[in-house]
């Protein structure tokens, strides 16, 4: 594939091939057709030929070439491939686009500070396990660190003491900058307020813009309830905007999609988790070891304190 796309890359090449599309032809007439030399033509089919793009045959005192149709149509299925993997409904392209429309649409709305003040998103999930556990996965910041980004995103530093009047820091990059070489995606910084093991969680978290301001703060209200089977939990979440910026209105358009991400992951983590314990036990079988963030060793002294 890479030798045909190297081929067809050339528009000299590419004429030629336009050209074979409608019959076979010889060189001489190739070149003529191309506005080309002769000796150019022969080197441009030489390469298409090892592309395996053409054929040739002599007859009499001529070459005669002819287009191969079957790397042309394997093109064309990988392409179609490509696009219909970027085109899937549901999947990271669309979420690009109404993410890019959604950040048109606040930036004509951002003219003032106070803009997005009051405006709030609601969230509802249910969920696998009681709320006992699904309260470890909202407070333990080994846990947190699994769900508590959207999907193209992962906590490389967060600090979560789960007392009134404790302090958050949640920094995240990109899920495949592995070795921390491109610039940090976001931060956010906040408090944590009422805490009401296994019933409600509520903080006010601040993103922060690119020179360390705040962007607007949200305060965020986790309320936990016995689902009807026993076995479940019913999450229902409060997002509320106050002290909005102009510069804030990327992060704000964001809202909806990656705090949607984030709870969906939270759901996929507990039922994944429910399902691997099976047998063994009705709790959490991993190790706060087996997943630290980047940051866990450091920030051993404020993550014990809360367990």
């Amino acid at each position: 594939m890479d030798a045909l796309l190297i081929a067809l890359a050339d528009p000299a090449r590419w004429r030629l091939v336009s050209l074979l599309a409608e019959r076979p032809r010889s060189v001489g007439v190739l070149a003529q057709l191309a506005g080309a030399r002769q000796p150019q033509t022969t080197k441009h089919l030489q390469t298409l030929e090892r592309a395996d793009v053409v054929i040739s045959r002599r007859t009499g005192q001529r070459r005669i070439y002819a287009l191969r149709s079957a790397a042309l149509r394997e093109l064309a299925a990988t392409l179609k491939g490509l696009a219909d993997t970027a085109d899937r409904s549901g999947g990271p392209g669309e979420t690009y686009e109404r993410y890019g429309r959604g950040i048109d649409a606040e930036r004509l709305t951002a003219e003032d500070p106070g803009w997005a003040d009051g405006r709030s998103f609601g969230f509802r999930r249910s969920l696998t396990g009681r709320p006992e556990r699904v309260w470890r996965h909202l407070t333990e910041t080994s846990l947190l660190a699994r769900w508590w980004t959207p999907d193209d995103l992962r906590v490389s530093e967060l600090v979560f003491e789960a007392v009134p009047g404790g302090r958050i820091v949640q920094e995240y990059r990109d899920a495949e900058d592995t070795d921390g070489s491109d610039p940090v995606a976001g931060r956010a910084e906040g408090t944590v307020g009422d805490v009401r093991p296994g019933e409600r969680l509520a903080y006010r978290l601040s993103p922060l813009l690119p020179d360390g301001g705040t962007a607007f703060t949200a305060h965020v209200d986790f309320g936990l309830r016995p689902a009807g089977t026993g076995t479940g939990t019913d999450l229902e979440v409060r997002y509320r905007i106050a002290d909005s910026t102009v510069d804030s209105a990327d992060f704000v358009a964001g809202i909806e999609i990656g705090f949607g991400q984030s709870l969906d992951k939270l759901a996929a983590v507990l039922a994944a988790d429910a399902h691997d314990s099976g047998t063994r036990t009705g709790t959490d079988t991993r190790t706060d070891t087996d997943m630290r963030t980047d940051s866990d060793i450091r920030n051993d002294s404020d993550t014990r304190s809360t367990k």
